[in-house]
């Protein structure tokens, strides 16, 4: 008998009893059941359907991207320093893109001895400052967008996730009304864009997962996935080349975009082995490390290093980039077969780490604004990136007005933080929840890593890229909230009411702090009452 591959065919979709099929786009909440031995079902191997109100959801995700657009991009440009000059960290990347545009695509770097960061985030703030100019509004732009289509991703990735297409408008929602979000997505700052990045990958890998799975289920339907004891061959899978590209995208903005690399790759693989493992695969570990384990390198490796090194073609491409010919500037001994532009990068990036290892609390004094990471969770240490007061700040009915810009999560969503996490962590480990993994790893990654070298200065911004996956765990737990099909009236109604609660509090509270997310004209008496916390304030 010859081995087929599998391709990407249209997903069997198996049919189900009525009283298994969730209520489409209202508590379909419910992923794969917990695998503890080989189901060998097709039903069982694919969970819960996607919902089947498909025209809804895109209008539901088109309306919620609306909405993050037009609060996003509500008087974008208005704050800056004495009316024409970067606030805070956009001091770095914003002149650092403008150099880009009139340098050839590289920083001329006139005000520091190295570049810090791989330039593609700067390239894209870049993009706006061609189109609208050297204005607050140009160089936020880029970050704006990115901000609103990280909103859009959020929702298709939640509704994917839970089935639910109530549950992935509600995570938009979130997503739009957390403070943090909203004041990254509009600084000419480069964590935004590694936000994108990595929930767009994934959201890529969540549907590699469907994808496999569909393909699984396929071979299942035909008796064949017990005919070699590895398994079938899957085909080519773009959706998992896809993430490796937009996780090498994000290490082209910032590197701690790694971080999220390496996580999905364990969380691809294992994937892969339960899948193999579902439909009856006699060896699936085996079959992974097989079938899928090269692929996926590839992948995830191959294809992310091609994706990092493009953003860097004008510094190949230049005489002036820094660090682009320092084998033969430098004296330094050539590599056999490696190219003498890709040493020079090799260069680059080790005094780029060397910077970053000595940016500690010992070497260069507490930062007024820094915090460690067993703040964050909980968004206990905020960080001003603007503040003013005076007579010339008006509009506030008073004659001594503050203007202030405050990067902040709202609270409402940030302070159940840790019982939200805490519920995820229960369910993937005693009901081996698959999504409550997916959302724990994703969020792992973006703070436990920061662990390792606690005297490194570090900032409450980290979490941009985190903030979506809270969300993700967030609605998650309101699915538990609404409940199931087959429950009583009485509590699905007491469920829909809470999470109306939930939500509306969150809502609220960033209304309550719009003021200070966007350096409206406040009194002294409002400017109080907004600091909640004594950490809240220098």
């Amino acid at each position: 008998m010859v081995l087929r591959s599998v391709g990407s065919a249209r997903p069997v979709q198996p049919s189900r009893p009525a009283d298994e099929t969730p209520e489409a786009g209202i508590v379909a909440v419910g992923g794969a059941p917990p695998l503890r031995h080989r189901v060998d079902d097709p039903v069982t191997l694919l969970g819960p359907p996607p919902p089947a109100d498909r025209l809804r959801g895109w209008l539901v995700t088109l309306v919620v991207t609306a909405v993050a657009a037009l609060v996003r991009f509500t008087e974008l440009g208005r704050i800056t320093e004495g009316g024409h000059t970067p606030v805070f960290d956009e001091k770095h990347y914003v002149p650092q893109a403008w150099q880009m545009l009139r340098n050839g695509g590289v920083e001329d770097n006139p005000g520091y001895w190295l570049v810090v960061h791989p330039p593609l985030g700067k390239q894209l703030i870049a993009i706006g400052e061609a189109m609208f100019g050297y204005t607050g509004f140009g160089w936020r732009f880029a970050a704006a967008t990115c901000g609103v289509l990280t909103v859009l991703l959020v929702v298709r990735a939640a509704r994917r996730l839970t089935r639910s297409t109530l549950l992935g408008g509600l995570a938009g929602v979130l997503l739009i009304c957390d403070g943090l979000s909203h004041v990254q997505s509009r600084m000419g700052m480069l964590d935004a864009f590694l936000a994108l990045f990595v929930v767009a990958a994934f959201a890529t890998l969540l549907v590699d997962r469907d994808d496999v799975r569909a393909r699984m289920a396929r071979v299942v339907a035909e008796s064949r996935a017990a005919d070699f004891e590895h398994g079938p061959r899957l085909g080519v899978r773009w959706w998992r080349l896809a993430t490796g590209v937009l996780l090498g995208l994000g290490c082209a903005v910032k590197w701690s975009g790694v971080y999220w690399l390496v996580a999905f790759a364990a969380l691809l693989v294992i994937w892969d082995a339960t899948a193999r493992r579902a439909a009856g695969v006699p060896r699936p570990w085996a079959g992974m490390l097989r079938r899928d384990l090269l692929p996926a390198a590839w992948a995830l490796g191959g294809a992310a290093a091609i994706a990092y090194l493009l953003p860097w073609a004008p510094w190949f491409a230049s005489e002036t980039g820094y660090d682009r010919y320092a084998v033969e500037t430098e004296g330094l001994q050539p590599w056999p077969l490696v190219p003498q532009a890709l040493q020079g990068l090799f260069v680059y990036a080790d005094r780029v780490l060397e910077f970053h290892s000595g940016l500690t609390t010992q070497g260069q004094g507490a930062h007024p604004w820094e915090s460690k990471p067993w703040t964050w969770p909980m968004g206990l240490r905020p960080m001003l990136y603007h503040y003013q007061s005076g007579p010339e700040i008006i509009g506030c009915g008073s004659d001594d007005c503050i203007s202030a810009v405050m990067l902040i999560g709202t609270p409402a969503l940030w302070w159940p933080a840790l019982a939200v996490l805490g519920f995820g962590l229960w369910r993937a480990v005693t009901r081996r929840d698959w999504r409550w993994s997916a959302v724990l790893v994703g969020y792992g990654a973006g703070v436990l890593p920061w662990f390792v070298n606690i005297d490194r200065q570090m900032y409450f911004f980290y979490m941009t890229p985190v903030v979506p996956f809270l969300v993700a765990g967030t609605v998650l737990a309101m699915g538990e909230v609404l409940g199931r099909r087959g429950m009583t009236r009485e509590r699905r109604q007491t469920g829909l009411i809470v999470v109306g609660l939930w939500v509306g509090a969150v809502v609220a509270n960033f209304l309550w702090l719009w003021p200070i997310l966007n350096g409206l004209p406040i009194t002294q008496e409002m400017w109080d009452m907004q600091l909640w916390l004594p950490s809240w304030r220098q």
